[in-house]
C-alpha cells in the first residue's frame, strides 16, 4: 500500500522510538524502503488490552508506513491451543478496526521448514538431542550468579544426532524423553543462551496439522524463523523478550537466512487489574467470573461488551504512547478516555433503576402527554431530540425523595416542590408506607401552567428529576460494574496466597425491575446510552433478547478512582 497524505500526518503526529528507527533505517535504504510488520499472538487464550496495545502499534506503524501487517499464530504448544482462542483473536482485531487483508499466517504452516533448519544446526555441530530430565537440566543450567555445566550429551556426534531426532519425529520415545537443544555457551551470562530446547516431543493433537507431529518448536526459535520467512523488516516485541533478542539473533545467523531486527517496547500495565492470560484462564475457570467476555475483565471481548468502542481503544493506546521502561497506568485514564467519546455520542435517556410510584392526584386519569426532550442537553449546537410520553403515574428514583431531608436537600420531600425533566412542576401532598415503614408510593400535584418544565410565573425550582411513565415504562436488567480488584496491584498476595484473594466481593450488583424510556425497546445490542445522573451503559451482547433487555454500565459519568486511592 502507498504512504499518502494521511499516513505521514499520523506519522508526524504520533513520532516514537520505533518511528524513530525506521526512519533511520528508511534513510539508510535498509530493507530497501519496505515497512513489513507483524502481530503474532498465542492462541491460548482472549486478547486483552495490552495487546491491544501491540495491534495498535503494528498495524498503525504499517498503515503510517504504507508498509503491510500480518497476523500470525504462534501455535507452537498444542497443549494449551484452541480453536476458539483462534476465531476470539480475529474478531478483536476486526473489531479494533485492523485488517490482515490475505495475510494470514501460522507458525504450523512453517513446521517442515522448522524442522529442516533444526537438522542444519545439528549438521553444523550447532545443535545436539540431550537426555536430561527437566529436573536434571534445570541443575545443569546454573543461575544468575553462577554458571552452567555441559550436558553429558553435549558432545553426541552429530550422526547420532540425527539419527535419534529423526525417530523423535518419529514418535519412538515418550513425552520429555529427549530434547533438541542449542550448542551455545552454558557460561553465558545470558540464562538464555544456556543451550535452550529448540525441540521437545509432545505426542498432542494439533489444532492445525492434527496428529502429523509429536515433536513441536520451541517460541524462541520458532519466533525468528517466521519473521525471516515473511520477510518481516521490524519485529517488535514486549521489553520481557529483550534478553531474548540475542537468542533470535543468534538462530538467524547460524542458519544464515533473511534477518529482521527485534525491538522492544514496554508493554501496557493497568492498576486494579491483571494482565495474565494464566490469571484470566484461571478467573474464568475457577468461576469468579462469568467468562472471558465478563465486562469485569480487561479482555477485549470483555470491554467490547461492557460498552468500550474500538475508537475509546485505539485512542487510549495513543494516548499511552511507546515507552522504552515499564510503568503502570492509572485504570482512570482509561475510563476518561471513553468517557469523553461518549459523552459526545451516547444519548441521554431517562431510567429509573431504583423505581418510587409516584400519582399525581390532579392530572387527568387517561391522559398521555407526549414531550420532547433534547438527546444532547449539553450540546446547543445538536437539535436532536426525541417523545417520551407522561401519564398521572410515573416512576422516580427512591434516592430522589427524603421524608425529612437534610438542609441542602434539592429533591422531592413533604410540601417541597421539583421540576420533572422536560414536564411539569410537582409537589408531594402525601406518602404512603407499608406496614413496615417503608415509603412505597407518593401522592403529588402539579401545576399544568408548567409544561414542559417552564416556570409560570418566574418562580425557582432548584431540583429537577428525570422519571418514567409508568405505564408506558420498559422494565429492564442493569448491571453495576466496579473494580474487580480491590488493591492497586493485585499482583501482590499474602504469603501462601494467589492474586485472587484480592478479589471484589461487590464488583457486580445486578438491578431488576428496572425502568426505561419505552424508545429504548428499540436498542440494537451494543447501542450506548447515558442514562441520566447514572453513567453510561449499553445494551448487553450476551443475555439480553426478546422480552429480556439487559444494560451494562459502562462508565459513571465521574472518576471515582481518585476517590477511591484517597
Amino acid at each position: 500500500m502507498a504512504a499518502n497524505e494521511s499516513s505521514v500526518s499520523n506519522e508526524n503526529t504520533r513520532k516514537d522510538f520505533i518511528r524513530t528507527i525506521i526512519d533511520e533505517d528508511n534513510a539508510s535504504g535498509k530493507y530497501d524502503g519496505r515497512v513489513h510488520t507483524r502481530f503474532p499472538p498465542e492462541p491460548n487464550g482472549y486478547l486483552h488490552i495490552g495487546h491491544a496495545k501491540s495491534i495498535c502499534l503494528n498495524f498503525g506503524i504499517a498503515q503510517d508506513y504504507g508498509g503491510l501487517c500480518n497476523l500470525r499464530f504462534d501455535d507452537t504448544n498444542p497443549t494449551k491451543e484452541d480453536v476458539e482462542y483462534v476465531e476470539s483473536i480475529q474478531e478483536d482485531i476486526r473489531w479494533l478496526g485492523f485488517d490482515w487483508e490475505e495475510r494470514l499466517y501460522y507458525a504450523s504452516d512453517y513446521f517442515e521448514q522448522m524442522y529442516e533448519y533444526a537438522v542444519q544446526l545439528i549438521k553444523k555441530g550447532k545443535a545436539f538431542v540431550c537426555d536430561l530430565s527437566a529436573e536434571e537440566m534445570r541443575e545443569y543450567r546454573g543461575s544468575l550468579t553462577e554458571p552452567g555445566r555441559n550436558s553429558p550429551y553435549r558432545d553426541r556426534s552429530v550422526e547420532e544426532s540425527l539419527d535419534l531426532f529423526e525417530r523423535m519425529r518419529a514418535g519412538e520415545f515418550a513425552d520429555g524423553a529427549r530434547t533438541l537443544r542449542a550448542r551455545i555457551d552454558m557460561t553465558s551470562p545470558n540464562m538464555h543462551l544456556r543451550d535452550p530446547i529448540i525441540y521437545r516431543i509432545l505426542h498432542q493433537s494439533h489444532h492445525n496439522t492434527g496428529d502429523k507431529w509429536c515433536i513441536y518448536p520451541m517460541y524462541d526459535f520458532a519466533h525468528g524463523i517466521e519473521d525471516s520467512i515473511e520477510g518481516i523488516t521490524h519485529s517488535i516485541c514486549t521489553l520481557e523478550f529483550e534478553d531474548n533478542r540475542p537468542l533470535y539473533d543468534w538462530f538467524l545467523d547460524e542458519l544464515g537466512v533473511y534477518h529482521p531486527q527485534q525491538i522492544e517496547f514496554a508493554r501496557l500495565n493497568l492498576n486494579y487489574t491483571v494482565m495474565s492470560k494464566r490469571k484470566f484462564i484461571k478467573l474464568v475457570q475457577d468461576g469468579h467470573v462469568r467468562g472471558w467476555d465478563d465486562p469485569r475483565m480487561v479482555t477485549l471481548s470483555g470491554i467490547r461488551r461492557r460498552g468500550y468502542t474500538s475508537s475509546s481503544i485505539r485512542k487510549f493506546a495513543e494516548r499511552v504512547g511507546v515507552a522504552k521502561n515499564n510503568s503502570v497506568i492509572d485504570m482512570a485514564l482509561l475510563e476518561h478516555t471513553i468517557r469523553d467519546e461518549l459523552n459526545e455520542t451516547a444519548p441521554r435517556v431517562m431510567a429509573v433503576l431504583r423505581p418510587l410510584k409516584v400519582i399525581i392526584d390532579n392530572y387527568p386519569e387517561g391522559k398521555v402527554e407526549d414531550f420532547e426532550v433534547q438527546n444532547f442537553p449539553h450540546d446547543k449546537t445538536r437539535n436532536e431530540v426525541r417523545t417520551v410520553p407522561f401519564t398521572r403515574e410515573i416512576f422516580i428514583e427512591a434516592s430522589d425523595f427524603m421524608e425529612e431531608p437534610p438542609r441542602k436537600f434539592f429533591r422531592l420531600a413533604p410540601g417541597k416542590e421539583v421540576r420533572l425533566m422536560g414536564a411539569y412542576y410537582i409537589i408531594c401532598q402525601e406518602v404512603v408506607k407499608d406496614e413496615d415503614g417503608n415509603v412505597v408510593e407518593l401522592h403529588c400535584s402539579y401545576d399544568p401552567e408548567s409544561r414542559g418544565g417552564a416556570s409560570p410565573d418566574g418562580r425557582k425550582v432548584r431540583g429537577t428529576l428525570h422519571w418514567v411513565s409508568a405505564a408506558h415504562s420498559l422494565p429492564v436488567e442493569v448491571r453495576l460494574y466496579d473494580k474487580l480488584f480491590l488493591v492497586e496491584n493485585p499482583n501482590k498476595a499474602p504469603e501462601g496466597e494467589d492474586f485472587t484473594v484480592h478479589l471484589n466481593p461487590d464488583s457486580l450488583e445486578v438491578l431488576t425491575g428496572c425502568m426505561v424510556e419505552p424508545g429504548l425497546a428499540d436498542a440494537a445490542l451494543e447501542d450506548r446510552f447515558q442514562f441520566i445522573r447514572h453513567g453510561y451503559f449499553c445494551l448487553d451482547s450476551g443475555d439480553s433478547k426478546a422480552g429480556t433487555l439487559v444494560f451494562n454500565r459502562t462508565v459513571s459519568l465521574r472518576d471515582t478512582w481518585a476517590k477511591m486511592k484517597k
